[in-house]
């Protein structure tokens, strides 16, 4: 599948991602359980786990979105 920016997520998808995870980081803050919080928002626990390794370090800002990707070089 080809997306409209050469590549990834569109920009509204890249929010609503982006909320998953400090959903995500302000459950790792209430000591929830990593399962239970990737049932709950409905991603994986693998996705989960990448999230909550990247929280301790860098806090909520860890979990903000990279942003697009860039557009390839012809």
């Amino acid at each position: 599948m080809r997306y409209a920016q050469g590549g990834g997520l569109t920009a509204e998808r890249r929010r609503f991602r982006e909320r998953i995870r400090y959903e995500a980081g302000e459950r790792f803050a209430r000591g929830e359980k990593i399962a239970v919080i990737a049932k709950d928002l409905r991603v994986s626990e693998r996705s989960v786990e990448r999230w909550r390794r990247a929280w301790p370090a860098g806090g909520m800002a860890a979990l903000a979105s990279a942003g697009p990707p860039k557009l390839p070089r012809l």
